[in-house]
């Protein structure tokens, strides 16, 4: 397995173009994991202008994304795409750590683990 994650060419064309719509062209993609939604774990993506400390910090396709420590034991081998079809547009995470997920995708588990204690959220909504 990859110690990194991975964003397509797609992904990366989409984060580009929301940059230059938030007129944030320097802005990293910051995502991340969370408490919440039906199966116990939720991805989360932000805009920020800089990485924190300890972030693992990634350049793909002309696009800086930053992971924090914690997310990233649980995102590591993640494969982050985007996808517009006739049935849905967007972000869609392949992650090979994920033992279960619900059916919109937005929420998964892992094999025992816990959310992780910063991590606070709401349902998936699915």
């Amino acid at each position: 397995m990859t110690e990194t994650i991975t964003l397509t060419a797609s992904a990366a064309e989409a984060v580009r173009g929301l940059l230059q719509q938030r007129q944030v062209e320097d802005h990293a993609l910051r995502v991340f994991i969370q408490g919440g939604g039906c199966s116990g774990f939720q991805y989360g993506m932000a805009l920020e202008p800089s990485p924190r400390e300890n972030d693992f910090v990634l350049e793909q396709h002309g696009v800086r994304v930053v992971v924090d420590e914690v997310s990233m034991g649980y995102l590591r081998g993640a494969n982050i795409d985007y996808v517009n079809d006739v049935m849905a547009s967007g972000f869609k995470i392949d992650n090979p750590n994920a033992s279960s997920a619900c059916g919109c995708g937005h929420s998964f588990r892992t094999d025992g683990q816990d959310a992780p204690e910063h991590a606070h959220g709401a349902g998936c909504g699915c």
